[in-house]
């Protein structure tokens, strides 16, 4: 069974709501097991056809249907672990 790791601490922020559609996207999307913790979405599957890369490009996609690509960008973390970051924004003069 493969597991991989989705940190969403830092978009815990944007409120419970957008965790709970993050999670039934990923369901829906590919067809495993998604586990929802306080900091982190757990996807497991007993397929290879649910690859990081396939996660990341969901997740990104999910990121800009929701608005936040000015605000959010995923990140490669570990190994099976994928990180939903919060950009740095620079203040304007």
């Amino acid at each position: 069974m493969t597991e991989t790791k989705i940190d969403i601490s830092e978009l815990k922020g944007e409120g419970g709501d957008v965790i709970k559609e993050l999670a039934e996207y990923l369901k829906e999307k590919t067809n495993a097991e998604v586990q929802t913790t306080i900091d982190s979405i757990i996807v497991k599957t007993d397929e290879k056809t649910v690859t990081r890369t396939l996660l990341r490009t969901l997740l990104r996609k999910f990121i800009h249907r929701q608005e936040l690509r000015e605000y959010f960008r995923v990140i490669g973390d570990k190994e099976n672990c994928l990180k939903v970051k919060e950009k740095k924004v620079s203040e304007e003069e």
